[in-house]
């Protein structure tokens, strides 16, 4: 299993919704520029390269660029630690608050694709936890952009986005997936997220017993299938 669980318990302030830090993969993400694109979203307390970390596993052959989330929980002390970070000013905040965080950040994810990738080459979300809510959630502002969206361990925003009248017409895919052990998500959140999904996405969806808030080989194994069948990515590595 590879812990990705979000324990950070420093407090947190509000920074600007500006994306500043990008780790690409090699070729500055312009190797295969012919493939979909990744764009990668951590969750709470992570940063950039731990999520760029699972791309081995699932899509080596496609580029990915990989945002640090903009507010900071743990500055990095060197060059060889790269912090802890957050996209919310709280690890699971609720109601209002979750609403306006989420389209804060997504909107300035949103700004950052529309500025650094070319409008001709495919974009897909991958994001875990607070990262996996965004992946969904720049359906719901932009879903003309995005060409399908990975939610790991993710939610949603329980409110209106702007494009969720819209977005069912995309039939977008979106790969869903969660651990039945999950203690950080409660399972309501999962089981509201999956029907939300059912009736705005092509769903699939996969839950895996003895897993927690984390991701697995065997959840690897599944989105690269899905990958494949969906022509994003080859399903070798």
């Amino acid at each position: 299993m590879f812990d990705m669980s979000e324990d950070a318990t420093n407090d947190t302030h509000r920074a600007p919704m500006t994306i500043t830090h990008v780790q690409y993969s090699r070729g500055g993400g312009n190797t295969m520029p012919a493939r979909p694109m990744f764009l990668c979203l951590h969750g709470w307390g992570s940063n950039e390269t731990d999520i760029a970390n699972i791309m081995q596993y699932i899509a080596p052959y496609n580029d990915y660029a990989s945002l640090r989330a903009p507010i900071v929980l743990q500055p990095a002390r060197d060059d060889r630690t790269s912090g802890a970070y957050s996209w919310f000013p709280a690890q699971s905040p609720t109601g209002d608050d979750l609403d306006r965080a989420a389209l804060a950040a997504a909107t300035a994810i949103d700004q950052w694709v529309d500025e650094q990738v070319s409008i001709e080459r495919d974009v897909v979300p991958i994001g875990f936890s607070q990262g996996g809510l965004l992946a969904v959630h720049l359906l719901r502002i932009h879903p003309e952009r995005y060409r399908a969206a990975i939610s790991l361990s993710g939610f949603l925003a329980p409110g209106t986005a702007a494009a969720d009248d819209r977005l069912p017409a995309f039939d977008t895919p979106v790969f869903f997936a969660y651990g039945k052990n999950d203690e950080v998500i409660p399972k309501y959140e999962l089981f509201a997220a999956t029907a939300w999904l059912e009736e705005h996405t092509w769903l699939t969806t996969h839950s895996y017993h003895g897993l927690g808030h984390e991701v697995s080989l065997d959840e690897f194994a599944d989105l690269r299938q899905w990958l494949l069948l969906n022509d994003i990515a080859p399903g070798i590595l």
